[in-house]
């Protein structure tokens, strides 16, 4: 059936004789990449820009060059890219919007991926406002810029001209316009050495010839921030590789692209069941990923024997093995080449376990992998989830193995909204004593019964006394800031109190007597941060009550003839303290990790320090909170309160402290926000937030690293308008590339000896304060 143009009479009847001419020459081209619905966006899209008046260039542009773009990633990006450009039509011309129209088949072509896209127009939106003289030059030079750079690429350069010229219009110009020496200097420095645009036909022969099928390739760009991409992924039935690959210790990109589709495509080939995730722990995941990685490549050079050749180059195993990592490495390199020696008695029982097993049998990824992590555990080997990982630049990250419970959005929304709040009835004695108590329920049980009297034990202690609970927060959502729209998304984030657990209180008293000594330090430092009651201020030519003496002196000097000193009043101030300060941890995960030429953990340095703080905090008599917060997703930040302002610093939050412990990721913004909600319920002066982590904000459902770092940027400004100090003490020794931007020059302090973190806190803490 023909899609004829004067079906859309009715709706295009509003452009002038030009466009509708110009609409009939490509009507046919239109027809043939877009559907009827995109037809309709795609007019619909032309009228709106009309309306807008701004020439009608862009119109002319929109209806010659946008069917391009939609051949290229779709139609489904048409909608965007029209709203886009009328929100452009309020910052800039109309030249240079018919311009940025122009040149998106360029743009699409280059970059391949409707996501990629919409990144793309976002940095467009960024630029406006930052280096508005600089977008046209900008885009006359696209077609140049996208042949040697990644997205991720462009965007720092352009950022960088942007920051560089902000004031001079005209070394703007010449930057964009690639004129300047420094222009063409960071254009080399930024530049990838091989793109995957400029490859992925290749590849997608290379590997149908070796499959005999097709497989669909995508490019991602995770490189924001660093020339790093993300590791190669399988998802949604997509190969996804970086957007580009540098050539690596002499090997050529091209190569690392060959190596890792044909690694993702051995996965496809081989992988006929997923393994159930929810079973395993990390550690267990990533040595059933090895051998699943192993295996797949076992099946395809079984098939294709000079793959091995090509694998094999990118290992470089190490020598010492003081983690788990390391020996990752080790024991791939052993998997794939059998002739490798290693006298590891680990490496040398993956070897010979794997030569035993069938690797045509799926299961048996899982049992050695199992195996190994128990061995793992036996040494005693560190393992870092976020840094233990194998280091084969061209391997995968092994999520299309996995297979994860369903999420039932609507029983989530059912359980976090509170339109089904959990029930509480009070009932009789008679019936709670009748009625048979679940005791597997926990704080989410969908009913509590509540005896309307008090019930004793034969012992005479009431169960109140010996069982009761006072009952979490209900959850709290927060919306939480996405910088590729530049909106908050509302009540994105749900954060979930939690009941601390209670740890040997002897720990916390071992903690303060094995730093008595810093302790008796900080003493003086602490004496002079406690209020001194009224002080009287003297020397003042205004005041509340003459001071006597230096009347007296000045009466001297007048009968002397001198010139006396005016300043006889006096004033008595009072000296006191309003300040409130909540110490919020990151307990991820990785504070699990020891300390370097250590043999204590992140976590009971962390734990040490904090009690040594309270200590200080109490000594002054300054009201305070300690809080710690993990997260496993945005709707699973879990949020722990070990002291609350008005709890008195006593044996129950030191025994929360002895028990606190490390597990999941770091979702920053959605904590500091809770944390601010603490903050606002307590009257006081000045209000601090000390916020001690180890490492930057991170979570297992957010791939981009730059979306978590803006949004706890976000979080961080909000707090500040409402009249709270935030303050980051991190451990994180590579913090310098991030914390600056999230908390400001000012406000973060990178501990480069973690050792000194107990008494660093305590002294960071009276700086803040005094």
């Amino acid at each position: 059936m023909s899609i004829d143009l004067a079906d859309y009479a009715e709706l295009v009847e509003e452009l002038p004789e030009r466009h509708r001419e110009l609409l009939a020459a490509e009507w046919v081209e239109a027809v043939r990449v877009l559907s009827p619905r995109g037809l309709d966006n795609w007019l619909k899209s032309a009228v709106a820009l009309a309306r807008m008046g701004r020439g009608g260039d862009i119109v002319a542009a929109w209806l010659e060059d946008v069917p391009a773009v939609a051949r290229e990633l779709g139609e489904d990006v048409v909608a965007d890219f029209a709203q886009q450009c009328l929100l452009f039509a309020s910052r800039t011309s109309g030249a240079v919007i018919a311009l940025v129209i122009a040149t998106a088949p360029t743009a699409a072509r280059r970059l391949g991926d409707p996501e990629l896209f919409r990144a793309y127009l976002q940095l467009l939106n960024v630029l406006l406002g930052q280096a508005p003289r600089g977008l046209r030059p900008m885009l006359e030079h696209l077609d140049e810029l996208l042949g040697v750079l990644t997205l991720g690429g462009l965007r720092r350069w352009a950022l960088w001209g942007a920051q560089a010229h902000r004031t001079d219009f005209e070394a703007q110009t010449a930057y964009f316009g690639l004129a300047s020496e420094e222009a063409r200097a960071m254009l080399q420095q930024e530049r990838k050495g091989t793109l995957f645009v400029d490859v992925h036909r290749r590849i997608g022969m290379y590997l149908r010839a070796l499959w005999g099928r097709d497989f669909f390739m995508r490019p991602t760009a995770g490189d924001f921030d660093a020339r790093e991409g993300f590791k190669p992924f399988i998802a949604d039935w997509f190969l996804h590789l970086p957007d580009a690959y540098d050539d690596w210790e002499g090997i050529p990109g091209l190569d690392l692209y060959r190596a890792a589709a044909a690694h993702c495509a051995a996965h496809v080939a081989a992988t006929r069941k997923r393994i159930d995730a929810d079973r395993l722990d990390a550690l267990q995941q990533a040595c059933v990923g090895l051998f699943e990685d192993a295996r797949a490549e076992t099946l395809a050079i079984r098939r294709f024997p000079r793959l091995k050749d090509l694998w094999a180059k990118f290992h470089r195993p190490a020598e010492a093995a003081e983690s788990v990592g390391p020996m990752l490495d080790r024991i791939a390199f052993a998997l794939l080449e059998p002739a490798c020696t290693d006298a590891d008695p680990i490496v040398a029982w993956a070897r010979e376990a794997f030569a035993a097993a069938d690797p045509e049998e799926a299961g048996s990824s899982l049992e050695l992998g199992l195996a190994l992590a128990e061995q793992f555990r036996r040494r005693a080997l560190p393992f870092s989830p976020h840094r233990d990982v194998q280091r084969a630049p061209y391997r995968d990250d092994n999520r299309y193995l996995w297979e994860y419970e369903e999420y039932d959005y609507a029983q989530a929304v059912g359980r976090d909204c509170p339109g089904e709040q959990q029930v509480r009835r009070y009932v009789s004695v008679s019936e709670m004593v009748n009625e048979v108590e679940v005791e597997t329920a926990g704080d989410d049980a969908q009913e509590i019964w509540v005896c309307a009297t008090e019930l004793f034990d034969d012992d005479g202690t009431s169960f109140n006394q010996k069982l009761g609970r006072e009952p979490v927060a209900e959850p709290r959502h927060y919306e939480e800031f996405d910088y590729h729209i530049q909106l908050a998304r509302p009540a994105w984030t749900t954060v979930q109190e939690k009941r601390p657990r209670l740890g040997e209180l002897a720990l916390v008293e071992h903690v303060l007597d094995e730093h008595r000594k810093v302790t008796q330090r900080l003493r003086h430092l602490l004496d002079a941060l406690q209020p001194q009651g009224v002080q009287r201020v003297r020397k003042l030519e205004e005041g509340d009550e003459i001071d006597l003496e230096a009347a007296v002196r000045a009466l001297i000097d007048l009968r002397l003839g001198s010139q006396p000193d005016p300043r006889v009043m006096m004033r008595s101030i009072r000296k006191t303290r309003d300040t409130a300060v909540l110490v919020l941890l990151d307990l991820s995960e990785s504070t699990n990790d020891p300390v370097a030429g250590q043999d204590y953990t992140v976590l009971e340095l962390t734990r040490a320090a904090t009690v040594l703080l309270s200590e200080a905090i109490h000594k002054v008599g300054d009201a305070f909170a300690v809080h710690g917060f993990c997260s496993d997703g945005r709707h699973n930040v879990f949020y722990q309160r070990y002291k609350d302002f008005g709890d008195s610093w006593g044996d129950l939050p030191k025994a929360r402290l002895a028990g606190m412990e490390g597990r999941f990721s770091t979702r920053m913004g959605a904590a500091i926000r809770h944390a601010g909600h603490h903050l606002a319920q307590v009257k006081a002066t000045k209000k601090l937030l000390l916020v001690v982590t180890d490492g930057e904000p991170a979570d297992i459902d957010v791939r981009d690293p730059q979306y978590l770092r803006f949004d706890t940027k976000k979080a961080v400004e909000e707090l500040g308008r409402a009249g709270v100090t935030p303050f980051c003490l991190t451990l994180d020794p590579r913090a310098d590339q991030y914390v600056a931007r999230i908390f400001g020059q000012r406000n973060y302090l990178v501990l480069d000896h973690v050792e000194h973190l107990p008494e660093r806190l305590p002294q960071l803490y009276a700086r803040l304060t005094r």
